[in-house]
């Protein structure tokens, strides 16, 4: 297969974006015409408010390779990017957000190492310009954090940026996590993978779409989707509590000291300690509740730019049509 032969698809979902979305479109279309490639740009509407979704139709009128994908509501940026692979038809695939902080330049050197053998190619930050260092500490920790308790190796400093083979996808597209963790099951599948370092970039407009909020569901579905280790906390500090009480017990009957207070204290840490362990393990009681509802997940509320064939991609086990619209 020779160049002018490949299309690489470029999944970019999309909340409230409409601040900067036409001048993502105009860079990535510049930066398209200099290629020797074939692209299609996938945008997946992640239920916006604003005029995102309008601004993109009206850009498909110049650009044909632009193609729309919009949710009934907001679902989550990593269902965003589920439901965006889904629909590619790449002999590649590329993830990248919508706020051109991920410079579609570094493609190219993703690109490259492709045609080297490689079957997946993440984008390791050395630099996070225009976020605050608390975000910076917090994100470090937690991809460290993450690397020495899961089982699979999930490179640290990377996100979602990344280009992926076709077989690659094909696996992803099997898939059907209630609440996925994109970048620990790209590295769950396996196959050859490497890396392309760059220096992530300030948005070019709008405000952040990931608040402390979002930031620690997704570390907390990181951490459940890929380790057990908060389960073998839970286990560590009952067995504390255990040897704990047994301790205190014997100090009390050796001693005729006043201990109310001490023993009022250590109530409160055993109970502290007995909800935090309850939680822990209602955590992955909920993640197997919710996968056994088996409810799509996510909801397609229209399509625009495709071709019909395109659109019937492979069904899933949680897909229905309803009136010719797909429920995935």
């Amino acid at each position: 297969m020779t160049n002018k032969d490949e299309l690489i698809s470029i999944v970019l979902p999309v909340f409230n974006e409409e601040d900067g979305i036409t001048s993502t479109i105009d860079t990535l279309e510049k930066f398209i015409s200099n290629q020797p490639q074939n692209f299609e740009l996938i945008f997946v509407d992640d239920g916006s408010k604003d005029k995102s979704a309008d601004l993109i139709q009206q850009q498909q009128a110049q650009y044909s390779n632009i193609k729309l994908v919009q949710f009934s509501r907001n679902f989550g940026h990593q269902l965003a990017i589920t439901a965006g692979i889904r629909y590619t038809n790449g002999d590649a695939v590329v993830v990248m957000d919508a706020d051109l902080q991920d410079p579609p330049e570094v493609i190219v050197d993703m690109i490259k190492k492709w045609h080297d053998g490689y079957d997946v190619v993440y984008g390791k930050r050395i630099s996070r310009d225009g976020e605050s260092l608390f975000k910076k500490i917090t994100a470090a920790a937690f991809y460290r954090t993450l690397k020495h308790i899961t089982s699979v190796h999930i490179p640290v400093d990377t996100g979602d940026f990344r280009l992926m083979d076709v077989k690659v996808v094909n696996q992803l597209k099997r898939m059907n996590e209630p609440d996925p963790f994109v970048r620990g099951m790209v590295s769950w599948v396996g196959f050859k993978q490497t890396d392309v370092t760059y220096e992530r970039q300030e948005r070019v407009a709008g405000t952040t779409k990931y608040p402390l909020r979002k930031m620690i569901r997704l570390a907390m579905d990181g951490i459940t989707s890929f380790s057990s280790f908060p389960l073998q906390i839970a286990n560590w500090v009952g067995s504390f509590s255990i040897i704990f009480g047994i301790g205190y017990l014997i100090t009390s009957l050796l001693t005729t000291m006043n201990t109310i207070r001490f023993a009022v204290f250590a109530v409160f840490l055993m109970v502290g300690i007995t909800l935090l362990a309850v939680g822990t393990i209602g955590s992955y009681l909920y993640r197997i509740f919710d996968a056994s509802r088996r409810r799509p997940l996510y909801i397609v509320a229209n399509t625009s730019g495709f071709r019909s064939q395109e659109t019937d991609h492979p069904k899933t086990y949680y897909q229905t049509t309803i009136r010719g619209r797909a429920f995935q």
